[in-house]
């Protein structure tokens, strides 16, 4: 078997050591193939993981292929390590900025940096242990290592091994990819495949892409001392709500990161060892300096090598395996999860749509990926969380709606924790209390947006939620608040001059 793939982990660490030999070990045996599986997953990331475990446990045979590291992008380049960084950048703008809570400030040097990305290795490490293959074997799934390709419309071929099956998934997922751009692949760059293989902190980082992998990134490496750049094609988080888009810019701004929206990228170049960034601003071309380049600029699905037009799987090289509502392939045996077929690339949206495929493939079920109200977060500093309509999906689709909105600095314990920048915003359609979509910036949007999203999925009002008794003091009380903004609404003139009316007799 092919061991090149290790040394794409590094450093070489005992941390590393210990994340590879759980999720791709190199004395792995591939087990003798069943004569048949009730499903084949190709792909161990969150859809594969997902689907494959969830089978198994069902009675199923099911075989699990994957060729590089199980756990997929979420364990191995994503959420996990991504998050690690986060958290420890929080920490470190918190010790800059302790005079806030009447402390002593102190400053994160270089010499910190180590030890942040050993925590986020050793984390990392730690946390395989629940993707390992030797787990999902004791779990009942044969776990294959190696290149899976299609041999037809019900066998696929791994290791030299012919499996058959009866339902098959594609979760193959998503690679990062980069803008067209003369000099890049000459003078180097990172992904979020390679980024968190630094040792040493960037002096100064540029950032090409503002989106969330560019925009968590960048506010991370700066609060750990870096000089960051940003430069972006339109403007920050372009498909959110834009009052979010332009607070999130202002913070950036105030935390010493130079932004460069509405910028296009021409070349780059290296210039005394340096890498040098060309880009057009307002038909102006000027250049930034710097360390490392970062680009965070889209994703590209992984179909290739997986002999798809042999099983008879419809695809596209940019929009991946065409599925249909139910997740369905054009092979109707064959369906597909995750972000090698999905516009929503997230963790739990894998997640959620591989229970769908394991319900439809092996149940018969009906269930369909439209159904779901599907939230979603990025993890800046305030975080800004999304589910449901945007006003502008609501005006493009001409349903009236009404607005409600709170400012996180109406909210006490978001005073009390200086984390007042932020607001919460939900649109009801109008002459009714019923949810089509809410944004939530403040800086634990990701944990508020779920009261929400279960509104949403059970047809709760708006109204209801100005029912729901918050302990106090906490954040997710601006939640009641913009419920009982929306409660005040009901009183009007007419109702109001009769509960005066009401009081006046009372007194009698």
């Amino acid at each position: 078997m092919n061991q090149s793939w290790y040394f794409n982990v590094l450093p070489p660490d005992e941390y590393n050591r210990q994340l590879v030999a759980n999720v791709h070990p190199s004395d792995w045996k591939n087990p003798a193939p069943q004569s048949m599986y009730n499903l084949v997953v190709i792909g161990a990331g969150t859809a594969g993981l997902i689907s494959a475990i969830g089978a198994a446990g069902l009675g199923g045979k099911v075989a699990l292929i994957e060729r590089h590291l199980m756990g997929g992008d979420c364990l191995n380049v994503g959420c996990i390590p991504s998050k690690c960084l986060i958290r420890s950048s929080r920490a470190a703008t918190q010790m800059q900025h302790a005079d806030r809570f009447g402390l002593q400030a102190c400053e994160v040097t270089a010499d910190d940096f180590p030890g942040v990305m050993q925590r986020l290795r050793r984390l990392r490490a730690g946390i395989s242990e629940h993707d390992s293959a030797k787990r999902y074997m004791e779990m009942g799934v044969d776990v294959f290592l190696g290149e899976a390709a299609f041999a037809g419309k019900d066998k696929v071929v791994v290791d030299n091994k012919e499996l058959r099956f009866k339902k098959a998934v594609i979760a193959t997922g998503a690679r990062p990819v980069h803008p067209p751009l003369n000099g890049l692949d000459d003078i180097g760059y990172h992904t979020n495949e390679t980024v968190f293989s630094l040792i040493e902190r960037p002096k100064h980082l540029l950032v090409i892409g503002g989106g969330p992998i560019g925009c968590e990134l960048a506010q991370a490496f700066r609060r750990l001392g870096s000089k960051v750049t940003i430069i972006e094609l339109s403007r920050f988080l372009p498909r959110e709500d834009p009052e979010a888009s332009a607070l999130l810019a202002s913070v950036f701004e105030w935390e010493g990161i130079e932004v460069y929206l509405n910028s296009t990228v021409k070349h780059v170049s290296l210039e005394g060892g340096r890498k040098k960034v060309f880009f057009e601003k307002d038909g102006v071309v000027t250049s930034v300096i710097g360390d490392e380049i970062l680009i965070g600029a889209g994703r590209a699905p992984n179909v290739e090598g997986l002999n798809l037009s042999k099983a008879d799987v419809e695809y596209d090289a940019r929009k991946g395996v065409k599925v249909n509502d139910f997740m369905q392939t054009t092979n109707p045996n064959i369906y597909a999860a995750g972000d090698v077929c999905m516009a929503w690339k997230f963790t739990h949206a894998a997640d959620a749509a591989a229970r769908i495929v394991i319900q439809n493939a092996l149940f018969k079920g009906r269930k369909k990926l439209s159904d779901l109200n599907m939230p979603w977060c990025t993890y800046t500093d305030p975080e800004i969380a999304h589910v449901g309509l945007y006003e502008n999906d609501a005006k493009e689709q001409n349903i009236p709606i009404n607005t409600f909105k709170v400012e996180m600095a109406q909210i006490d314990r978001a005073i009390a924790d200086s984390e007042e920048q932020g607001f919460i915003k939900v649109h009801v359609r109008k002459g009714s209390d019923r949810i089509l979509g809410a944004t939530i910036v403040s800086a634990h949007a990701g944990e508020m947006i779920s009261q929400i999203s279960l509104a949403m999925n059970e047809n709760v009002g708006l109204g209801k939620l100005a029912k729901v008794i918050h302990p106090y003091p906490t954040q997710a009380e601006a939640v009641k608040r913009v419920a009982e903004a929306y409660t005040r609404t009901r009183l009007t003139p007419f109702v109001s001059k009769l509960f005066k009316l009401w009081m006046k007799w009372q007194r009698r």
